[in-house]
């Protein structure tokens, strides 16, 4: 393992999303919403899960899952409907927002209130890095993006990115902090930068602001960002992008908007609510074809003992 950490002091820090009220979306942003898809039932369960937060592709119908409190992994199938635990992570970890490098089998987790980054190998489930980005307890790193040089991270408590280059063989490198700069960067109360997306050349970053329920573009060499102007997504938290389509997860209004963007990805409108009867404060979601998995994190079910993965129609 090659731990790249400067702290040792680690704690968890669950999710500060109660402190956000819970806002109603107007009404003229979005059309019906489509039913819950099918392939074998609309539910997939975490066994033993003790909270949830991030998911993420894997290769063909394969999904990874985390476990916010504990850091566990879940690796399981969005076709068959199944989920076992994958990895025991080591004492002290959380997992918010995750994604997969399928070229190098490795999964890049978000370490929430711990400041940390974790890279785990796939083929064996070994930790491959540790990323201390943050001081422990002051910052909450959220969620992650891959582009073709190496995977971006949000800090909710920083108008901050971090960067972790991995090299053309998998290798990952040092970190670094891209301090933004307009709209994106002042930070309000409550939870600020969350989801955030990459376009497929990796030449703009998309950063979803939880507080403000808005969307911004960042340039990834000078954290310059801007207002994608005409999209509000309340309680926006984990974010997805497929060319000019993205799709919101709003947590707290347990619904995921699907926005269509203009080319220039400065503008933008809500097209669709998709909704769900199993949404439970749902948070970040996964795309294979069609389906979307999106989780429920339950964060105003403090007494939950059960945590899924429901999977809906994307449009």
């Amino acid at each position: 393992m090659r731990n790249i950490s400067t702290g040792t002091t680690i704690r968890r820090v669950a999710a500060a999303l109660l402190a956000a009220a819970a806002t109603l979306l107007p009404a003229p942003l979005a059309t019906a919403a489509g039913p819950d898809s099918g392939h074998g039932g609309s539910v997939i369960t975490l066994p033993g899960a003790t909270g949830a937060e991030g998911i993420a592709a894997g290769e063909g119908s394969t999904f990874f899952a985390g476990d916010r409190l504990n850091g566990d992994i879940f690796r399981g199938d969005i076709r068959d409907g199944t989920a076992s635990r994958f990895i025991t992570a080591p004492s002290g970890r959380s997992a918010a927002g995750m994604k997969v490098d399928v070229c190098h089998d490795l999964l890049f987790v978000a370490g929430g209130g711990t400041g940390q980054a974790y890279i785990y190998d796939l083929d064996s489930g070994k930790t491959e890095a540790t990323y201390q980005l943050a001081a422990p307890g002051a910052s909450f790193i959220n969620d992650v993006t891959l582009t073709s040089r190496g995977a971006w991270f949000t800090n909710s408590q920083a108008g901050e990115l971090y960067f972790v280059p991995v090299a053309r063989g998998g290798e990952p490198g040092t970190a670094r902090t891209l301090k933004l700069t307009g709209p994106a960067a002042p930070l309000d109360q409550g939870f600020n930068l969350n989801g955030i997306a990459s376009t497929e050349d990796g030449g703009t970053l998309i950063v979803a602001h939880t507080a403000r329920g808005l969307l911004y573009t960042v340039d990834p060499r000078t954290g310059e960002s801007a207002q994608i102007e005409g999209v509000s997504v309340p309680n926006v938290d984990g974010i997805l992008l497929r060319g000019n389509t993205l799709w919101a997860v709003q947590n707290l209004n347990n619904l995921v908007s699907r926005v269509h963007l203009g080319h220039g990805l400065d503008s933008g409108a809500v097209r669709q609510v998709i909704t769900s009867p199993h949404f439970d404060v749902p948070t970040t979601a996964a795309l294979f074809g069609n389906t979307l998995a999106v989780v429920n994190a339950k964060f105003t079910n403090p007494a939950a003992t059960s945590f899924e993965i429901v999977r809906v129609r994307a449009r």
